[in-house]
């Protein structure tokens, strides 16, 4: 029986029942493939009858495509009881999935590339763990030590970079966030895809960051993978989109608007990272790289403040004011983005201990305008600002000791009780 979808006013989808709704649903997003849409359906279905002992279907997700993609992606749906069409009006392949996932009767919802670039004989091992109940999301992952990859040393480099950066700034546990395979429990799709807002490529990192975040567990499988050399993907474009898709889900997480400990409540596991290793402080590293990010943020922002505010008040109150204004963000953020704390209880005396630390460094920046002046009377202002960035570089040491002394304690009860 061939079931099409179209998207109706408010995001539904209008589906007609199947007798038997099946185990898996495995969705093709698309847009303009008319040269490979036909093949790769047929692959696919044949993999699914000959190595995957459930109820499958393939899901075709035309992301508003202008040439014959649909006309094809139709034509097969007549022709398969097993395939299906949902058109959409707007590209995006994020859009596309969070639609059709959502709205899925089966029980696990699955996507691959159309490019059929992953291996599908890693489609068992990806679903197994879901069938069973022992993991609530699956990935493919290219980055395990037994994927088999074949790639330029372009797209590698990218691929590497993007994911170390998730795991030090995102504290990020997944080792590939990127690959075009992978698959989740729809119940978990209905309650976690309406906070995933990205509806292009950055979809998955921010549903991977948001599930394990509320606690949820997600199973790697290693890959074997061949880069489509025909791959329309703007790689600088995507490159950038995920950047700001990484500092809009950061800037959710510390502004405390999605409902991490509600769904923590509901969905979450007990899939805590287990003890550090002897002699190596637990997250030390992720910490250090977003107290550094924090750093260069705030130190711009005194620079600028301080460069404003030096003809109206002077070289030391000018200091002593950017100082104070760029130490009270510096430790919100910190407080939040960098060690992990959530929630209004005793940030006001956090603040004041931040105080406190931000009067260490306003004393090693005031002695070092003192002896500037005695030894160079008539140094300029860029002079005087040289001098102020490096000694606050020294007393930013203290500063992360003192910050983390403050939050690290309460970083892990934070997170499971505010967030």
């Amino acid at each position: 029986m061939t079931t099409t979808l179209e998207p109706q006013q408010g995001g539904e989808v209008d589906e007609s029942a199947e007798s038997c709704p099946p185990v898996l649903d495995i969705v093709v997003p698309v847009y303009n493939e008319e040269a490979g849409l036909e093949t790769a359906v047929e692959r696919l279905r044949d993999h699914l009858s000959t190595h995957v002992p459930y109820d499958s279907r393939v899901t075709i997700a035309d992301n508003a495509s202008t040439d014959e993609t649909l006309a094809i992606a139709r034509r097969l749906a007549s022709q398969y009881d097993d395939v299906r069409v949902v058109q959409l009006s707007k590209k995006g392949r994020g859009g596309a999935l969070n639609r059709v996932w959502r709205t899925s009767d089966a029980e696990i919802v699955a996507y691959c590339d159309v490019d059929l670039s992953t291996d599908l004989n890693a489609l068992m091992p990806l679903i197994a763990p879901l069938v069973s109940g022992h993991s609530d999301i699956a990935i493919g992952t290219r980055l395990s030590r037994s994927s088999r990859v074949v790639r330029g040393p372009k797209r590698e480099m990218i691929s590497r970079c993007y994911n170390l950066m998730l795991r030090t700034t995102m504290r990020a546990h997944f080792s590939d966030a990127q690959c075009g395979f992978k698959a989740m429990r729809t119940d978990v799709a209905r309650r976690i895809l309406p906070y995933v807002e990205d509806t292009g490529w950055f979809f998955d990192t921010e549903l991977l960051v948001l599930a394990e975040r509320i606690g949820l567990r997600i199973a790697e499988v290693p890959v074997d993978w061949t880069d489509d050399p025909d791959s329309s993907v703007d790689i600088v474009a995507t490159a950038v989109a995920d950047l700001c898709g990484c500092a809009r889900v950061a800037w959710a997480f510390a502004r405390g608007t999605l409902p991490i400990a509600e769904l923590r409540a509901t969905l979450g596991r007990d899939c805590r990272p287990g003890p550090p290793v002897d002699g190596v402080p637990h997250g030390m590293v992720g910490q250090v790289v977003r107290f550094c990010a924090v750093g260069v943020a705030s130190t711009v922002a005194y620079a600028v403040l301080y460069l404003l505010l030096h003809s109206i008040l002077g070289a030391q109150a000018a200091n002593f004011v950017a100082l104070a204004l760029t130490a009270i963000a510096n430790t919100a953020v910190n407080r939040r983005f960098t060690f992990g704390v959530r929630g209004s209880e005793r940030a006001l005396r956090d603040q004041l201990v931040g105080l406190c630390v931000f009067g260490f460094g306003w004393a090693v920046t005031a002695v070092a305008l003192v002896c500037l002046h005695n030894f160079a009377p008539d140094a300029g202002r860029v002079a005087e600002l040289v001098v102020l960035v490096v000694a606050n570089l020294v007393a930013t040491a203290t500063r992360f000791v003192g910050l983390r002394t403050l939050f690290s304690t309460r970083a892990g009860s934070s997170e499971g009780e505010s967030e």
